[in-house]
């Protein structure tokens, strides 16, 4: 049932997409021709019944009522709600399929851990891998309608060999109201253990492997099962067929032409087919189309899984591979390539050119450095940047008026204290970027002492500025950075510190 078209776009080529639209079988001509005919011919209906059936006044109250659901139609969120719920569907649908249970891991298991050359053996190996095929048919047949015709009943499934008479009877006397797809492989477990038992299965870590791998086998089967029990949500898809039939519904009113005649504004042209309106309807629905196909994969369309052939082949390969693959294998022999260190395989004509391709070495294999940039330095001509070695300053530092000097936070040290006015008893935490030391403790600037008398100038109009001896308001590491502020003094005497507005600004940037 699925439309396997990857050799067709196996090579990119002109028009290489445009014969995938001459397929009929699994194409959206299928899905959507019945819908797009039928509002094709409910908008031919309304044009006619506009055209030759109303009067005038009606004609009147039709057209204001096309102009009004043409004006609001675009309201409706078709797009969002369409996309969010395609995207949904495709993802899930993947996750089903990578949720089907395939037996090869099991298959390859049990040929190489349970082990006997006899009957008895031979028998263990295919008992515990009709088990595994059992849950997955069991388990199929709860979820997929052409795995149900197939197999309606248990009775089929007996026919089938799936299951022997006694242990349908078994499943049968097993009191329980839920689906019981996980028996065979409980009857599986008990079957390895008796096996390991008998030293069929030889030590714990191939018995441990076993049952890891029957688990992942059971893990699938129970996946697949939620995924039929835990639909997407219906509120969903209600919201998303009715924003679509909604939006049409309108457009088959407001989409109509109407007459030249009236002067209504983008209605110069009187056509009888609208054909963007068709397009649109195409794309919309085509799109809601797809999600309708792929909601539920298990079903008996073009696209959906083709569950009844997976049974077939995982049955047969199965068994194939823990009866007659069992201890079957060919004799060794030296390769043709034993005596050569650089086997080359050959090529044919078709493929020739490849072989004079380059190989990727990695995406800085042919990167160039200057010469000078790849000479190595010693460690001792390396050092620690700090403030009385650093030749670039931050931009924001850079503008500080002379007499502030370098900026301690340019130091790689890092920054240990904050800006602070003298005399503040601010408290200041010692920071240091590389490790925790001894110089990261709480320091506290030192108290300032009033300036001498003879600093200030008393007869001097408004406020003074003297210089001030210097102050350690920084301390970053091990090392003291020095601020140089100015001091001023107002009318009434008191002496007062000044920081420039940029400084400031700094200080505050510092702080937080």
């Amino acid at each position: 049932m699925t439309v396997t078209y990857t050799a067709r776009v196996a090579n990119a080529r002109f028009g290489g997409f445009y014969k995938l639209l001459l397929l009929w079988r699994g194409s959206i001509y299928k899905l959507l021709y019945k819908e797009l005919l039928a509002f094709f011919i409910m908008y031919l209906a309304l044009s006619i019944t506009y055209r030759f059936f109303l009067n005038e006044e009606q004609r009147l109250y039709f057209e204001k009522v096309a102009i009004y659901c043409n004006n609001y139609a675009n309201l409706i969120p078709v797009s969002f709600v369409l996309g969010f719920y395609v995207t949904l569907v495709v993802s899930r649908w993947w996750n089903q399929y990578l949720s089907i249970p395939f037996p090869d891991r099991v298959m390859c298991a049990i040929s190489g851990t349970v082990h006997g050359s006899d009957e008895k053996g031979r028998l263990y190996r295919r008992t515990l891998m009709r088990y595994c095929s059992l849950s997955g048919l069991l388990i199929l047949r709860s979820v997929s309608t052409a795995v149900f015709k197939r197999f309606p009943t248990i009775d089929h499934v007996v026919e089938a060999g799936f299951m022997t008479r006694l242990e349908r009877k078994k499943f049968e006397n097993l009191q329980s109201s839920y689906n019981k797809y996980w028996v065979p492989c409980v009857w599986f477990c008990n079957l390895a253990a008796q096996g390991r038992s008998e030293g069929r299965i030889r030590d714990d870590h191939s018995f441990k492997m076993l049952m890891e791998e029957l688990n992942t086998f059971r893990g699938n089967c129970s996946m697949l099962f939620h995924h039929d029990w835990i639909s997407v949500p219906l509120v969903y898809t209600q919201v998303v067929t009715i924003a679509v039939y909604s939006f049409f519904l309108t457009c088959l009113i407001g989409r109509q032409f109407l007459d030249p005649l009236r002067g209504y504004p983008g209605h110069e042209l009187d056509l009888y087919i609208p054909v963007f309106t068709l397009l649109q309807f195409f794309f919309y629905a085509g799109w809601l189309k797809v999600g309708e196909q792929l909601i539920n994969p298990f079903g008996e369309d073009d696209d959906d899984f083709e569950t009844n052939f997976l049974i077939d082949r995982n049955f047969q390969v199965s068994m194939l591979a823990v009866d007659e693959m069992y201890s079957d294998v060919p004799p060794m022999e030296k390769d043709r390539y034993w005596n050569h260190s650089d086997p080359r395989p050959p090529y044919t004509a078709a493929t020739l050119f490849q072989k004079h391709l380059p190989s990727f070495q990695g995406s800085t294999f042919n990167m160039a450095i200057p010469k000078e940039d790849m000479q190595f330095q010693p460690l001792s001509d390396i050092e620690e940047m700090n403030e009385d070695t650093l030749t670039h300053t931050l931009p924001l530092f850079s503008r500080f008026p002379p007499g502030i000097g370098p900026s301690p936070l340019s130091s790689s040290a890092g920054l240990s204290t904050l800006f602070a006015a003298p005399g503040s008893r601010l408290t200041l935490l010692s920071h240091s970027t590389s490790s925790f030391s001894s110089s990261s403790v709480f320091q506290f600037p030192e108290t300032v002492q009033d300036p001498p008398n003879n600093l200030v100038d008393p007869t001097a109009p408004g406020l003074n500025v003297q210089e001030w001896p210097l102050e350690k308001l920084f301390s970053i590491g091990s090392q003291n950075s020095l601020f140089h502020p100015p001091k001023t003094m107002d009318g009434c005497g008191n002496v007062q510190s000044v920081m420039p507005e940029e400084a400031e600004d700094a200080a505050s940037l510092v702080a937080t």
